[in-house]
Formats: structure tokens, C-alpha cells, sequence
């Protein structure tokens, strides 16, 4: 378990369990520096944490308050559960054909990181630029055909037809929560009452394209 995970646990600040693990393994004349591994933070900058086995994480937990200790101890009998379900190769051979699948399935991860990579970087210079684009447009910049995107649009209650009208309307909790707006266009007014009129449009914002993208590629 790492310490970065025994802090959220116990609602401890990272950097005082970092204190505590290096004060218990000083005591036990461990080399601490063997269970220290690079992480990168929000910030982008460079910081340790340290991965523990069970013994040592129990030894940790010494220190802490009964509450603390049965979080975590729940936490690493989920581990040992999940651990039981990972099948060990008994052989140099099986170790082999392991690794290589393993190397296969992390190239075919790359290779669908580096093919979505540019749609993702489309994506975000979009939603960074501001303002809303129809769907049509939308669904160009996802990839997608603009009848595939009207259709899903529907299915899931972002835009409907009113009754006997043919133009598209987002549905007010879609306006309500960003992901939609309308664009406003003044027509002519009505030939026989003389009444403005205007057309309502349905629009995808930023932050609605953004949504768009995550749950299409979990959909996908």
C-alpha cells in the first residue's frame, strides 16, 4: 500500500505518514530509500511516496488510533482479496508469455492514446477558446456524423422536437447544468398578425462537448 493511500485513509497530511514510516523503518535498520518511488503532483512537481508491504504498513499503523488502524486494514484485506484473483506464472516460460501479453496490450494502449490524441487536443483548445457551436459542428470535432450525434442527442434527453415542429430544442436541465444553450436568430415577422418571431437553435457548449467526449469514449 502506498503512503499517499494510508494518508487518505486516515485523513492524515502525506507528508506526516512520510515522517512516521521513515522514523519506524530507521528502527528497524531498514533502508528506506527501497520503498521510495517518484509521483508527480498537481502542480506537475516531482514527489516521493513509498510503497509498503503488509507487514510494514501494520507496523505503521501501530502508532494510530483504533478507528485509523480498521480503516486501513479494511483496505489491505480488499488488496489481499484482489491479489488472490491475479494468476502468478510457476514458470520462467509463463512468465515470458505474460510479459509479452502484457507488452502487446500496453502497445495497443498507446497506439489508441496517440489516435485520440489529437481529437482530445481539438477538443480542449475548443472548450479554452469559449463559446458554444451547433451540433452539427459538434460532431465534427468528435468524430462522429451529425446524424449519429442527433440521434444520440435525443435518445439521451438532451434535445427534443416540440409537436408538429421540425426544428430540434435542448431540454432546460441541459441549459440548467451548461452542457446546452440556444442561439437566438430574429425572423420575419408573422405575415398575418405582424408578431416578431424568432428561431431557437440548439447549441453545445464548451463544457457540454467536453461531457460529450467522455461519455461517448465510455460508451466506445
Amino acid at each position: 500500500m502506498s503512503s499517499r493511500e494510508v494518508a487518505d485513509l486516515t485523513g492524515k497530511q502525506h507528508h506526516h505518514v512520510v515522517r512516521d514510516i521513515k522514523h519506524n523503518l530507521a528502527e528497524l535498520n531498514i533502508d528506506a530509500s527501497k520503498f521510495g518511488c517518484i509521483y508527480f503532483d498537481s502542480s506537475n512537481r516531482k514527489q516521493t511516496e513509498y510503497l509498503l508491504p503488509p507487514d510494514l504498513v501494520m507496523t505503521l499503523l501501530t502508532g494510530y488510533s483504533v478507528p485509523l488502524r480498521h480503516r486501513v486494514v479494511t483496505r489491505l484485506q480488499e488488496l489481499e482479496n484482489v491479489s488472490r484473483h491475479v494468476a502468478i506464472p510457476q514458470s520462467l516460460p509463463a512468465a515470458l508469455r505474460l510479459a509479452a501479453d502484457l507488452a502487446d496490450k500496453n502497445g495497443e494502449l498507446q497506439r489508441l492514446i496517440s489516435d485520440q490524441a489529437p481529437k482530445v487536443a481539438a477538443i480542449k483548445r475548443l472548450a479554452a477558446a469559449g463559446g458554444a457551436i451547433c451540433i452539427t459542428d459538434a460532431a465534427k470535432q468528435l468524430g462522429l456524423a451529425p446524424s449519429r450525434l442527433f440521434a444520440w442527442l435525443e435518445q439521451h434527453r438532451w434535445i427534443f422536437r416540440r409537436h408538429g415542429c421540425k426544428r430540434w430544442v435542448a431540454y432546460q436541465p441541459r441549459i440548467t447544468s451548461g452542457h446546452m444553450t440556444h442561439k437566438v436568430t430574429a425572423l420575419k415577422p408573422d405575415p398575418e398578425t405582424g408578431i416578431d418571431r424568432a428561431a431557437f437553435d440548439p447549441m453545445i457548449t464548451p463544457k457540454g462537448l467536453t461531457r460529450l467526449a467522455e461519455l461517448l469514449q465510455e460508451a466506445a
